[in-house]
């Protein structure tokens, strides 16, 4: 297979142009999660910068996670008849000029509305990016791809947003986001370069491959509750970790760091799993963030378990957001992209929510304690609602069988009453 001048419309990409992609897919999703949260590690240097009190500058990740919550579904929706391929193109174009923009901003006007334009990519990237992936690969490798995929999101935490704080701490806060700006050209000039278009419009992960609405139903229940428990946590995991388990504030670094690779494995772990096994994966992932946080109450207090207790709440987290969005396109009701676009606004409802949440119980006389409990018991009840599925499926199918009995019962009259009108 020759390309000129860009692949071929007409054409499946190969193997290794597929796999190009997929890492070019990744790069991005890197670039947009280290942006997403970047202003948190250089706060104190945008604001003395911009002349900017810290909470103004906590505003700009604020706005980004609700314009994502509140747009991803909206724009998904008019983006929908959109070539994948000029949509992809169009979105990290829109990444690279509005991050930069970011990094040249004169004044502090200029640097948030140039967020809300690379919340705005986000949004619909995020929505899009799963099923672009998998359908350049065969259906039964759906798991391993998105875990592929998704390792530029755990990467982020990992390396990302470190790597962009040290880099801000030492030059200047607008060098990671022109670092980030320059990844995301990169990945752009991949995507012009390697990716066909009608391989991505015919996709057979453009639609669900089990579409069933009542699972999918119970996956937002779940994923809107837990990810509200997590992060009810997981936004002050910092605070617990000095405040509950007695680390000093330069030690709790290394345990962050170390619960970041913990992460990666999560990706990698799901990604072997799911696709034999996506229902499980999901429920191993959650009944794992509740029995953590439960025995954060328990034992968080002892130094050596709050260690690795969170080092398994983020490899839980990250192995569940693999497995979420396998799960998502094998039961999407109809296109996965519109029900990615649902789940991420889900998700970050639930992060905002959590943060609040979270906010509120550390304002109280229960403090850290109450953080905990109530994120364990957020959880817990998060993993009754994935187990009770199977219940919610009978009675769909309990309902289908009545109905087509019903339905047969009524023919025979229906059939006598054709005949006497004749």
């Amino acid at each position: 297979m020759v390309f000129h001048n860009g692949p071929s419309a007409d054409a499946a990409p190969r193997r290794s142009q597929a796999v190009a992609v997929v890492v070019a897919l990744s790069v991005a999703l890197f670039a947009l999660s280290t942006v997403e949260t970047l202003p948190v590690g250089l706060l104190p240097t945008i604001a003395r910068d911009l002349d900017v009190s810290p909470s103004a500058v906590g505003r700009l990740v604020t706005g980004y996670g609700l314009v994502v919550a509140v747009m991803s579904v909206p724009l998904t929706y008019l983006a929908r008849r959109l070539p994948r391929r000029a949509l992809l193109i169009a979105l990290l174009s829109l990444f690279v000029a509005a991050t930069a923009v970011s990094a040249a901003a004169p004044n502090y006007g200029i640097l948030f509305a140039s967020r809300i334009a690379v919340a705005l990519t986000h949004a619909v990237y995020w929505s899009i990016v799963a099923a672009t992936a998998a359908g350049l690969f065969p259906p039964h490798v759906r798991g391993r791809v998105v875990a592929g995929l998704f390792s530029g999101l755990s990467l982020a935490s990992v390396v990302g947003v470190p790597a962009g704080t040290w880099l801000g701490q030492q030059m200047t806060w607008r060098a990671p986001f022109f670092a980030m700006s320059g990844l995301g050209f990169v990945a752009l000039a991949t995507i012009i370069a390697l990716l066909p278009g009608r391989a991505v419009e015919e996709s057979h992960a453009s639609r669900g491959a089990e579409p069933n609405a009542r699972r999918f139903a119970v996956l937002m229940a779940t994923i809107g509750v837990v990810v509200t428990g997590i992060f009810t946590v997981f936004t002050y995991i910092t605070v617990f970790l000095t405040e509950v388990a007695g680390f000093s504030e330069a030690a709790a670094a290394p345990v962050l760091l170390a619960a970041g690779v913990a992460g990666f494995l999560g990706t990698s772990t799901a990604g072997m799993l799911v696709d034999r096994h996506p229902q499980l994966s999901m429920l191993v992932a959650v009944g794992l963030q509740a029995a953590t946080l439960t025995s954060m109450v328990a034992i968080g207090h002892v130094p050596a378990a709050a260690v690795i207790l969170v080092m398994i709440l983020t490899f839980s987290i990250s192995a569940m957001i693999t497995s979420l969005q396998s799960r998502i396109l094998l039961v999407a009701p109809g296109s996965t992209e519109i029900a990615s676009a649902a789940g991420s606004a889900i998700f970050n409802v639930g992060i905002a929510g959590g943060s609040l949440l979270g906010s509120v119980l550390l304002a109280t006389d229960s403090g850290v304690r109450g953080i905990l409990l109530i994120g364990a018991v957020l959880a817990t009840a998060a993993l009754l609602i994935l187990l009770s599925e199977p219940l919610w499926v009978a009675r769909s199918r309990a309902g289908d069988s009545a109905g087509d009995s019903a339905s047969a019962a009524a023919e025979p009259t229906a059939l006598r009453d054709s005949a006497l009108i004749r």
